[in-house]
């Protein structure tokens, strides 16, 4: 299928792309990557009467720094290939691995950091990964630039609280997180997840995305987390987990079906995380 038909604009810097969402309204679109957005063009499931490229940025907005204090900062242009090759550090190690179960290489070399947090998906590896680890994401809009927490991000499927005409720019992680994996399962290697669930051992956090409409962390699984670091807690941990939530059931399995996953999965990146 072929997109409805829309115009394009190229963007030659950040106050201009917004300048033109603002003008535009709610009609219109940034595209970076692509890897979400055309295919939900193509099959008419969005209809943009403007495209906004932002291409041009990545010369500004297409980075990867550790700074002094410890934090991780990447640029929103950044693409999941380029963080799947950087070399960010031990204490980062977890978000360079996630890279991998992200599409195909093809997709990881076109899609954007920045892209996959607008889209909010709420299986998304930068969502998941955003939320496990207090990531604060740093949007521009027409009032200037502003932090939003991760927590405070997603609202539910595919939908955020960004204003209509705010672009993400960076995204933060503020601590490093040496003990912390990510792990999911899909029907095929490529395809979305069913569940995907991530922990971080250092800061006892739990979370899960394809449980729930946005990703979210899971207090019940995180108390029993505090009892230890021990296959027992862990499993422990797991049994809390699946328990904690109410999963939707849809074409890809029941609610049941995502407990077992839920359960099987948080062992997982338990295990993981304390391997690393």
């Amino acid at each position: 299928m072929k997109p409805a038909s829309f115009t394009y604009h190229r963007a030659r810097d950040i106050a201009g792309a917004v300048r033109l969402l603002a003008e535009l309204g709610e009609d219109a679109k940034v595209i970076a990557g692509g890897q979400s957005l055309v295919a939900m063009m193509n099959f008419r499931l969005a209809r943009p009467t403007h495209l906004i490229d932002l291409g041009r940025l990545r010369r500004d907005l297409a980075y990867i720094r550790l700074d002094a204090d410890g934090s991780l900062r990447i640029g929103s242009l950044t693409t999941h290939h380029e963080v799947e090759t950087a070399e960010l550090g031990p204490g980062f190690q977890a978000i360079r691995e996630a890279m991998r179960w992200i599409g195909h290489l093809p997709i990881r070399t076109r899609g954007t950091v920045g892209g996959s947090l607008a889209h909010a998906d709420a299986t998304a590896e930068w969502c998941l990964l955003a939320v496990l680890l207090d990531a604060e994401i740093v949007v521009h809009g027409p009032g200037g630039r502003r932090v939003v927490p991760a927590g405070d991000l997603f609202l539910g499927f595919y939908t955020t609280t960004l204003e209509p005409a705010e672009i993400i720019v960076e995204v933060v992680f503020p601590r490093a997180a040496r003990r912390a994996a990510l792990t999911e399962f899909a029907e095929r290697h490529g395809d979305f997840a069913v569940v995907a669930a991530a922990v971080d051992l250092d800061h006892g956090r739990v979370a899960l995305g394809g449980v729930a409409p946005a990703p979210v962390r899971v207090p019940e699984a995180e108390a029993v987390l505090a009892g230890g670091r021990n296959p027992e807690v862990f499993a422990e941990c797991a049994e809390a987990a699946a328990a904690a939530i109410d999963p939707p059931s849809d074409g890809n399995g029941d609610a049941d079906y995502r407990r077992v996953l839920t359960r099987t999965l948080v062992t997982q990146a338990c295990e993981e995380a304390m391997w690393r």
